[in-house]
């Protein structure tokens, strides 16, 4: 008979092993994350200029968008990337598992991308979205917590560090995408731009796979998972996550605009960094690299510098990447007021509000993810995680309505220009005011799997 600990295909080990070291599946984890997260930030890289600049019709006529239904469409996708967790969620956790469910999906993925890079109509922009919506949302709760579920208490210690190496991948990835495929756009069209992110999707996809009999396997129990889910202690753990994930929401408002507005307004800006040309839809790139760059910093000198003068909780990083996110978007509303005052203001104004943003994305993200995980009930891992995701569903879709209300305004809306942009700054200062009361009155429980005692 196998065992728990038998890791032959018909059997996975099905507990986090006992160790104070790293699990032995992390390394096939972080590489598909990295090639993940590379066709991902890679497809969504150029989605703005491809629809203001190369959408054709089946004729191949030009079929071009706005800036702001360009917009519209924008941020209804990444609306869709982040409610799919959702079903995303319950799959891994009442059926497939999360090995299972991460997958099954990745090919709708892989056939998402397949779709963008064959047909450049609305037509196959729209399906295309769909599927690797459906795909990339589908597996980002089941793989945030396949991570956690690979640590016991013996190393538990190390889930800080691991969701910072985690973050470190997704950025890593995405810089390359940010930088190569812009420039694969421009000189080779839509089709290599779209289809090669799709082959680095393929090479996730297979590299999960190689590393099946490395994970821990935490099978789904969907007795466990509804009893869980009503639980008096349970419900009143979930009630308070779930308000603090609608504050959450209006970071994301902001912070995905960079893919959008942000891009929009660098090509009315003077696109020269250290004397050299970029591309409009390159300066993206800058997000990355700054993650990669801040991630120890935060955790070296920022993070313990700040211990040194109050106990720094989660939900206190969350409030100070509020204010920083806030703080962020005054520069582009004042990048806005000079455009429309007719001068041409330097990039290099952007690359600050990145830095800005960045070290909000750092605070509130990664922060996110660690506690959502701890906070989770062990049979509720996957849904928890969904519903925090659900949190950049809610921000793009507030982002979306805004910008359908300002394409049917025309030019009578009142945040045309600058004024756009502080309406964003408001918004999310109010959210930080609002928020100081979570801070306050929030009491939480830590939860992690159990473990087994030995890695055959």
């Amino acid at each position: 008979m196998p065992t728990n600990n038998e890791t032959t295909p018909m059997a996975y080990r099905t507990a986090p092993v006992a160790t104070p070291t790293m699990p032995p599946g992390i390394p096939y984890i972080i590489g598909n994350e990295l090639a993940e997260r590379f066709s991902f930030y890679g497809m969504r890289t150029i989605l703005m200029i491809f629809m203001t600049t190369a959408l054709v019709t089946h004729e191949g006529a030009k079929d071009l968008m706005s800036e702001a239904e360009a917009s519209k469409w924008i941020h209804a996708y990444m609306a869709a990337v982040y409610l799919t967790p959702l079903a995303g969620g319950l799959i891994a956790d009442l059926w497939l598992g999360k090995y299972k469910t991460i997958l099954s999906l990745s090919l709708v993925y892989c056939l998402g991308h397949l779709v963008l890079a064959l047909d450049s109509t609305r037509d196959g922009l729209f399906w295309g979205l769909t599927l690797v919506a459906i795909g990339a949302g589908g597996i980002k709760p089941c793989v945030a917590s396949h991570v956690g579920d690979q640590f016991g208490q013996t190393n538990a210690h190390l889930l800080p560090r691991i969701y910072n190496w985690f973050y470190f991948s997704i950025n890593f990835g995405s810089f390359f995408a940010t930088l190569l495929t812009p420039w694969l756009m421009k000189h080779y069209g839509p089709h290599v731009a779209f289809g090669v992110p799709g082959i680095l999707m393929f090479l996730a996809t297979v590299l999960f796979w190689l590393g099946r009999q490395r994970f821990a396997h935490i099978p789904p129990q969907p007795r466990e998972f509804m009893r869980e889910l009503v639980r008096p202690e349970v419900v009143r753990s979930l009630s308070g996550l779930v308000m603090i994930y609608l504050f959450i929401a209006m970071f994301w408002s902001l912070f995905d605009q960079t893919a959008s507005r942000w891009v929009a307004q660098a090509t009315r800006m003077d696109l020269h960094l250290f004397g050299y040309p970029v591309l409009p839809d390159q300066i993206q790139s800058a997000n990355p690299i700054l993650v990669m760059l801040m991630i120890p910093l935060f955790s070296w000198v920022i993070y313990p510098w700040l211990g040194r003068l109050f106990t720094l909780t989660p939900l206190r990083k969350i409030w100070a990447g509020f204010i920083l996110a806030a703080i962020s978007f005054v520069i582009p509303a004042l990048v806005e007021s000079w455009i429309s005052a007719g001068e041409r203001p330097s990039i290099w104004w952007q690359v600050l509000a990145y830095v800005l943003i960045t070290g909000a994305e750092i605070m509130i993200s990664i922060t996110s993810l660690e506690f959502s995980y701890s906070q989770a009930p062990a049979r509720l891992k996957s849904i928890i995680m969904a519903v925090y995701y659900s949190s950049v569903f809610l921000g793009n879709v507030f982002t979306s309505l805004v910008n359908a209300s300002i394409e049917k305004a025309g030019l009578a809306s009142s945040l045309n220009g600058a004024a756009y942009y502080w309406f964003f700054v408001q918004c999310m200062a109010v959210t930080a005011a609002l928020f100081l009361l979570v801070v306050r009155f929030y009491r939480g429980r830590t939860y992690l799997q159990e473990e087994t005692a030995t890695l055959t």
